[in-house]
């Protein structure tokens, strides 16, 4: 089998690519700029989601294609639209071209609130096309998403270091590891009656998810450090997206569109949702994986 993937350089994409090649699988995946390392059983095709000719030759006699590409920040909503919206549809029409039988769209839990953000407004029109694709697709929710490598939740573990972890107001989340959530791919490629046409949002196991401060103390622990969890209230974390866009411009970690969906108070993943426990179950727990986390960026050097 071959498995298409989009993303591949990325967060989620680097650790995907680990687990298909763990589990041997031939794959072709796309990037702007093809790595130096090779793995085995894995090809580069040179180009990005504008590029027709360069989907033609990733989706080219596969059996499945894993998007995982997307944009998760963006300075306005054509920008979320170019890298959620059109680029979906772009890979949507190149699988149907080819006659790929399986589609796997990595989706956002912010897909359930599409009128909190741009973000999540974007990622709902995704699942659309998708599920309007005449595949055998299944559309995957992923929570908040952490593990080795990552830079986003990274900024609440340099915090903790220094004592304090800000949090949105009082709400609760769910949580995934970035392993986890691979292998949760890898196990979707098979076709399935109970995954085709079905629309999934994963976590970590632990029921009811965390509350922020919950979390805020768990990942402060992680750093070996007791610290305060201040919760933010909607218009300090606007000010401070304001803040931080004026000082990191493009570059800029809190933005208007996040506070939208971070005040939300429930990004819980819905039981209802849950995959089949034969299919596939988390199996690194919260607390276990936020050390090992933090234990990889000590060792990088992050922290």
């Amino acid at each position: 089998m071959t498995v298409a993937v989009t993303g591949g350089t990325g967060f989620v994409g680097r650790a995907l690519l680990d687990a298909l090649e763990r589990d041997s699988q031939e794959v072709r995946a796309l990037a702007r700029k093809v790595p130096e390392v090779a793995r085995t059983g894995q090809s580069w095709i040179k180009g990005d989601l504008a590029d027709a000719d360069a989907l033609a030759r990733l989706v080219g006699n596969s059996e499945a294609v894993i998007h995982v590409a997307g944009v998760t920040n963006a300075p306005d909503a054509a920008g979320f639209h170019a890298g959620n919206v059109a680029g979906t549809m772009a890979v949507c029409r190149a699988a149907q071209a080819a006659g790929v039988p399986r589609f796997i769209l990595v989706s956002s839990l912010s897909a359930r609130e599409p009128g909190l953000s741009r973000y999540g407004k974007s990622k709902r029109q995704a699942e659309r096309i998708v599920a309007a694709s005449g595949m055998d697709w299944t559309i995957v929710r992923p929570p908040a998403v952490y593990g080795p490598h990552d830079s986003e939740m990274f900024e609440l573990f340099r915090s903790a270091k220094w004592g304090v972890v800000p949090m949105p107001p009082a709400g609760r989340t769910s949580l995934i590891h970035v392993r986890d959530l691979a292998d949760l791919l890898v196990a979707l490629i098979p076709q399935d009656e109970r995954t085709s046409h079905g629309t999934f949002e994963p976590d970590d196991g632990r029921t009811g998810g965390w509350t922020h401060r919950e979390l805020g103390e768990a990942i402060g622990k992680a750093v070996g450090r007791r610290v305060w969890t201040p919760a933010l209230s909607g218009g300090l974390l606007r000010a401070a997206a304001k803040m931080d866009g004026m000082l990191r411009s493009g570059g800029a970690k809190l933005t208007p569109d996040r506070v939208g969906y971070m005040i939300h108070p429930d990004w819980t993943a819905s039981p209802d949702a849950a995959l089949p426990k034969d299919i596939w179950q988390p199996r690194i727990g919260g607390t276990a994986g936020l050390q090992g986390t933090a234990d990889w960026y000590r060792k990088e050097g992050w922290l």
